[in-house]
């Protein structure tokens, strides 16, 4: 039992290490290529139509400040259309038909299309609004987004090359500032929309449209086999499709289009399940296709890392439960720490220290240093998600159908709004007592290595312990009584 308990430990840190390595690669690509910013080909004379949808699903304290922003796009109104796909079962319905009206009165061309039902979910929505777009060119915007008047008129040039059938833009973040749990959410964001995407992107890597915030060439959807409901994640399925038909995307890290960060830790968590879910049932989904293509060597093992990414919150959670405490006294604490402790320090923690510090570095060059000293925040989150992420993992592995499971969104944008009598707030999950229970297994770890002398395990474990302490006890928190439910929170709506 003890050679077995050994080899699946030591296999458990060998995979973790080498994702920690691959993310090592990928800032070496981001270093290489970030000043390669990709030009449009050349510029439309005649700008051309498009369609902008925008998914809804009782989306009552946000929907109005959308809309607001889309009427402000810089952008010919003749040429521009809105597609409201309002999936919504409550009052949003009202709301946004309400809305709707005031455009089509300023002469706006807007579509409300009000499903009956939600077959598809999102990309149902999306799906049936693309039978009716009247533009060649689709930008899909999800409820919480804000986007800036120029987003249009900075992407759409893009398309004058024909083999680009995609453009994604950076995400910003409405309410980095509002608590901890958003400012850790904003540098996990920024890691993905800035180092992977870039890296990807210019070195002629596969990547992925994140669902909003971007446009799509309405042929390359059809041409890629639409939007399809099979996985959670339609916006990567699609992308993968895509691109393994010859498409050529395109990130533009400069253009920012801001949006809502989840301020609640269970709307944070059901997120992270979607995300993590969908990823890999388009793992299983696409990656075989990946290699049968005739794909260059690289665009494939960066693609399966890519799709199989995921794994690591897996893993993650083996290596918690893997760990023992050490009996072995202080003597034992040194070969430990040169055969197993200092490796794995180097190739997975030190590589997210490296990768966080070097996106906070690119995008906040005057106060990166306040930003970075949360990594022991953010290294405890990602820990804390473990059990969460995992269970999405074995229930995408052993193919448990769920839901979508949107994220709520309060239209909260600074720290005097209140979310905690809003409507909309996710399903409570009895996984925060398993949380608690590895944070109380922790303690014991915590308390051995005192005991034993073992003091540079100490901050590891302190990391470890406040990861699932901190999960845990936001999420319980939201199980406390709600009273006066909120109204949605008044924007001014142009008459």
């Amino acid at each position: 039992m003890d050679l077995i308990w050994t080899c699946c430990y030591l296999a458990v840190l060998v995979c973790l290490s080498a994702y920690g390595l691959h993310r090592y690669f990928l800032v070496y690509l981001f270093l290489k290529h970030r000043r390669r910013a990709p030009q449009p080909l050349s510029r439309f004379n005649d700008l051309p139509v498009i369609t902008v949808q925008l998914p809804i699903f009782n989306e009552i304290y946000v929907v109005e400040r959308l809309l607001k922003a889309v009427s402000e796009f810089d952008y010919p109104q003749e040429r521009l259309q809105v597609q409201v796909l309002d999936d919504s079962t409550d009052e949003t319905r009202e709301l946004t038909r309400t809305c709707v009206d005031r455009l089509v009165a300023r002469g706006f061309d807007v579509e409300l299309i009000q499903r009956t039902n939600r077959v598809g979910f999102k990309a149902g929505a999306l799906e049936s609004g693309l039978a009716r777009a009247r533009g060649d060119f689709v930008c899909i915007l999800d409820a919480d987004f804000v986007p800036r008047p120029e987003l249009l008129k900075a992407t759409v040039h893009f398309f004058t090359d024909p083999r680009v059938g995609m453009i994604q833009t950076r995400w910003g973040h409405l309410n980095r500032s509002y608590s901890l749990l958003t400012r850790l959410q904003a540098i996990l964001l920024d890691g993905h929309l800035l180092i992977e995407q870039v890296a990807r992107s210019r070195s002629g890597r596969f990547f992925n449209f994140n669902g909003t915030a971007g446009l799509w060439r309405k042929s390359c959807i059809e041409q890629s086999g639409g939007w399809q409901h099979d996985t959670l994640t339609e916006d990567l399925d699609l992308s993968y499709r895509a691109q393994l038909a010859g498409w050529k995307f395109v990130f533009l890290k400069d253009v920012v289009t801001p949006a809502e960060l989840p301020v609640d830790m269970n709307g944070f968590k059901s997120q992270q399940h979607r995300w993590t879910k969908g990823s890999i049932q388009t793992c299983k989904k696409i990656l075989p296709q990946v290699w049968r293509s005739t794909l260059p060597l690289s665009v494939k093992i960066e693609a399966t890392a890519h799709l199989t990414s995921n794994f690591a919150f897996l893993l993650l959670a083996c290596l918690c439960v893997l760990l023992q405490p050490s009996s072995g006294g202080p003597q034992s604490t040194w070969s430990r720490m040169f055969v197993i402790d200092i490796p794995i320090f180097l190739a997975a923690s030190v590589s997210v220290a490296v990768f966080y510090i070097c996106v906070q570095r690119e995008l906040h060059p005057r106060s990166w240093l306040k930003e970075i000293l949360l990594l022991p925040a953010l290294i405890a989150l990602g820990v804390g998600l473990s059990v969460n992420n995992s269970r999405a993992v074995l229930e995408a592995v052993f193919n448990h159908r769920s839901e979508f499971q949107r994220t709520p969104k309060y239209g909260i944008e600074s720290r005097a709004q209140r979310w905690r009598s809003c409507r909309y707030m996710p399903l409570k999950s009895l996984l925060a007592l398993v949380e608690i229970g590895f944070a109380i297994y922790f303690s014991y770890f915590l308390w051995n290595a005192i005991s034993q002398r073992q003091y540079l395990t100490l901050p590891f474990l302190i990391i470890i312990q406040c990861g699932f302490l901190y999960v845990a006890l936001c999420s319980l928190a939201q199980w406390l009584p709600r009273w006066n439910l909120s109204a949605p929170r008044e924007v001014a709506f142009p008459a």
